[in-house]
């Protein structure tokens, strides 16, 4: 019998601990298949820091290394120019990435480490019980802003792909989405860009998914992809913000 469809050599056979309508899985499963066709399993790297996906290194089927919360870019850094030969990338929540690792990510780019991170974007903080985010959004419910966030108390939501699109040293910066089968074939086809960038020795690269976390926006799985394309994608537009490798722009 012809298979038509089975899992990635590049993820393991352990059951994802994230909860129901999470797309974190369906992101892991992008990686893992650009890996795979990209033949670089046995040459990559995978760093994960403290967020919902602490637990990475139980799913990706090549090496990876924990990191402290926030620091996922710089220790990238430090494995990528220990190991130039190999693929390194990151996979890091909005939480991670834009509060706590906020310097972390802007200087790899400016010093256009040539690293790839996968930056899993969905307003909230998730792994610790719903808190507000850098990226929340004006007016969203959450945790630690109950009447929602407040631009004059909580200041604007940060937009990673415009201002690191901003810097020198990026190379590839894109925005992209898992909540339709359209976006999710884009996403796939950027992540393994991204990946070609490092191999083509272009410099730092970015890949923001925007995602969606139903438990913490109290929201069904379905309602929760609707919150996403309703809320989310006109703050958070969709397209590609830099590429000096060419091929598409936004």
């Amino acid at each position: 019998m012809q298979v038509l469809f089975q899992r990635p050599k590049a993820l393991t056979d352990a059951p994802f601990h994230y909860c129901p309508g999470c797309t974190h899985g369906i992101i892991h499963r992008l990686i893992a298949e650009v890996i795979d066709e990209l033949g670089v399993q046995g040459d990559t790297i995978g760093v994960a820091p403290v967020g919902c996906a602490v637990f990475a290194y139980n799913y990706f089927n090549c090496d990876m290394q924990e990191a402290a919360h926030g620091r996922a870019p710089a220790v990238a850094t430090g494995i990528k120019r220990a190991h130039p030969e190999n693929i390194v990338f990151t996979y890091q929540g909005d939480g991670d990435l834009a509060a706590i690792g906020t310097a972390e990510t802007v200087h790899a780019a400016a010093r256009s480490e040539n690293i790839t991170v996968i930056f899993v974007n969905n307003a909230i903080y998730g792994m610790t019980g719903g808190q507000m985010a850098p990226t929340s959004l004006v007016g969203q419910v959450t945790q630690t802003s109950p009447y929602g966030r407040k631009v004059e108390m909580q200041g604007y939501p940060v937009k990673v792909a415009e201002m690191l699109s901003t810097l020198e040293g990026s190379a590839f910066i894109k925005r992209c989405s898992v909540d339709s089968i359209k976006n999710i074939n884009d996403t796939r086809a950027s992540i393994k860009k991204a990946f070609q960038c490092q191999i083509d020795k272009k410099g730092f690269s970015l890949i923001e998914v925007l995602s969606t976390c139903p438990t913490n926006w109290g929201l069904s799985p379905v309602e929760a992809l609707e919150w996403l394309r309703g809320n989310m994608m006109p703050h958070y537009p969709l397209g590609t913000y830099k590429d000096i490798t060419g091929g598409d722009k936004k």
